[in-house]
């Protein structure tokens, strides 16, 4: 019969490593796209919280971040949030601006609110409407407030 040439049989011989390399980074590439479109979705507590309130708590953190350097600097709290992007009152004190980029809007494109002596013995307070864009509401529609929602995350600690 006739030989069959090993150099032949080794050059059509199935997978080898490089091969093997490419098609596992493309498959994870296709489940990172996949997760990607359906991830934001999943991201939810058994509260039913979704993730645009988790984004209004970090944009709170931050704000109360800004505010409280302000309240190092200048012993008092700002009058407003606008305080922290200007020296509204020509103080030497003021090292700011506490802001890098212009005061957020929440995640429903809403302003964030802002009262010095806020309830309850609070210095101030800082809170957004939710995603009904007005004082109060239920869920969804709830006003995230940055008081009350430290002491709900505590107490699920």
């Amino acid at each position: 019969m006739f030989p069959i040439s090993k150099r032949k049989i080794n050059q059509h011989s199935g997978f080898n490593l490089i091969d093997f390399l490419i098609n596992l980074l493309i498959a994870l590439t296709i489940l990172g796209f996949l997760f990607a479109l359906i991830g934001p979705s999943l991201v939810c507590d058994l509260d039913g919280d979704s993730p645009r309130r988790y984004m209004a708590l970090a944009q709170l953190a931050n704000l109360e971040t800004a505010i409280e350097a302000y309240h190092q600097d200048m012993s008092e709290y700002p009058k407003t949030l606008e305080g922290l992007l200007k020296n509204e009152t020509d103080d030497p004190r003021w090292q700011g601006p506490y802001l890098t980029k212009a005061i957020p809007r929440d995640p429903w494109g809403n302003p964030f609110q802002y009262q010095i002596l806020g309830p309850e013995g609070k210095e101030y307070d800082l809170y957004s409407y939710g995603a009904a864009g007005i004082l109060g509401g239920e869920g969804e529609s709830a006003d995230i407030r940055n008081w009350a929602e430290k002491t709900v995350i505590e107490s699920k600690l």
